[in-house]
């Protein structure tokens, strides 16, 4: 790490409190993006971005703001704190709005996540390009004349930033970002053109698939989408699968956040202790996974990152509160925010859960939809193939599921054997008994 930046983060706080706040946090870091991306076999986007950030929180008088700056130079630092401390005067009172007492800042694990990967310098531009003309080529030979367009898309970051606050806190994370993705158009009946893609993040760059192998995929899935149609409305099992079940699972932690619970727009908020979901159904949030694009030491407040368990056997057994709505709810904080979400896998396979259910809809994607995290009730529109005998027989399309978080998650009959591994959320493969789904 830098020791110029933590250098600069006491300056600014010293700073700050010579110009009346009497606490802050500040966080001083800087970050590389590199996004490039090929269409027609040329280069379509090639974009670089670095980006030097200082952000201030301000305590002054009971009032609180939150500003930030990318101009570094010593005497616009000194007149933007100023500025920044005399418009924080301005504001209205919030008692709520407190540094974290230090104690929360105590237990941080003796761990190294390894969130950056020491080969990053080694990704050369020639590197990079060669990457995505790969990813490319993959999915337009896989692809065939049914293809329309490929658009291949390379990404990676790096970013450092040290934080510390006026009341006892220091922390600082390095971390790197590797991105692949392919998406493709395919010419099907009429002017039907449906869409399909792939794509995989990790932190770091042999942790992603060949690029090849992410063109491929893209490929099959584009083309799997060729014929879909409607079936009649029907009561039926659905496997939800890997990539996508986070905007199932998204959605059912929403009404846990403790902004959503004293805003009286959750829920769950009288749940705690109580069933929610089948004894299929554990959410683990765990921080703490080497290399996890969700890991971290520490959260936004600077409070020691902990695993915890905020589903178990379908009965919630913790809400995500962070310091600020913790104050607002008189209640012990826990976090705002899950790290790496896990729910367990099961023993089976996709195919072998397909089979043994018979007949079914193995969703592959979602199409806009909506969630009422006060009310529980949701609607999405779903894509996928239709099986019967445990084998996919056809593609549907413009179909929807519509039901209630309350009652959608004492379905889950069971998890598959496949986390997802490119994706904070690592959740695998989800059945769920009996959900109508609507159709012609």
């Amino acid at each position: 790490m830098n020791p110029k930046l933590r250098e600069l983060a006491q300056w600014a706080g010293d700073a700050a409190t010579k110009a009346g706040a009497q606490q802050y946090a500040v966080t001083v870091g800087w970050s590389r993006f590199v996004n490039i991306e090929y269409r027609q076999r040329k280069p379509e986007t090639v974009r670089e971005a670095v980006e030097r950030r200082l952000a201030l929180s301000l305590y002054v008088n009971g009032r609180f703001s939150l500003q930030s700056t990318n101009d570094l130079r010593p005497q616009a630092l000194q007149d933007f704190i100023a500025e920044a401390v005399a418009a924080t005067k301005l504001l209205a009172e919030d008692p709520y709005r407190t540094l974290p007492d230090p104690k929360y800042y105590q237990g941080r694990a003796a761990l190294d996540l390894q969130l950056a990967d020491p080969a990053y310098a080694a990704a050369t531009t020639e590197k990079r390009h060669a990457l995505v003309r790969e990813m490319e080529a993959a999915c337009l030979e896989a692809g065939g004349d049914k293809l329309v367009s490929v658009t291949a898309t390379g990404q990676d970051s790096r970013a450092e930033y040290v934080r510390l606050t006026s009341n006892g806190f220091t922390g600082e994370q390095e971390t790197t970002n590797f991105n692949g993705g392919a998406d493709a158009t395919v010419q099907d009946e009429g002017d039907r053109r449906p869409n399909g893609y792939s794509w995989a993040s990790s932190r770091r760059q042999n942790g992603l698939p060949a690029p090849a192998e992410i063109g491929r995929e893209a490929a099959r899935r584009t083309l799997a989408l060729l014929g879909a149609k409607k079936i009649p409305t029907a009561t039926l099992p659905i496997v939800v699968e890997n990539r996508i079940a986070g905007r199932l699972v998204g959605e059912l932690l929403a009404p846990l956040s403790g902004q959503a619970i004293q805003q009286k727009r959750s829920c769950l908020a009288d749940k705690k202790g109580q069933k929610i979901g089948s004894e299929r159904l554990t959410l683990i949030a765990d921080p703490l996974v080497v290399g996890g694009l969700g890991s971290r030491l520490f959260d936004g407040d600077g409070m020691a990152a902990k695993k915890r368990t905020i589903v178990e056997g379908g009965v919630v057994k913790d809400f995500l509160v962070d310091w600020y709505y913790s104050r607002k709810l008189g209640c012990e904080p826990t976090t705002g925010s899950t790290g790496n979400l896990i729910l367990p896998p099961g023993p089976r396979s996709v195919a072998e859960l397909m089979k043994a259910l018979g007949r079914g809809i193995l969703i592959t994607d979602f199409l806009g939809g909506n969630s009422n995290s006060t009310t529980g009730d949701f609607s999405v529109g779903i894509m996928g193939k239709l099986f019967e005998n445990g084998e996919p027989v056809q593609s549907v399309a413009e179909m929807n599921i519509a039901d209630n978080h309350l009652r959608f998650w004492q379905k889950l009959a069971e998890a598959a054997n496949d986390p997802w591994p490119y994706s904070a959320m690592r959740l695998p493969s989800l059945v769920f008994d009996g959900v109508v789904v609507a159709g012609k």
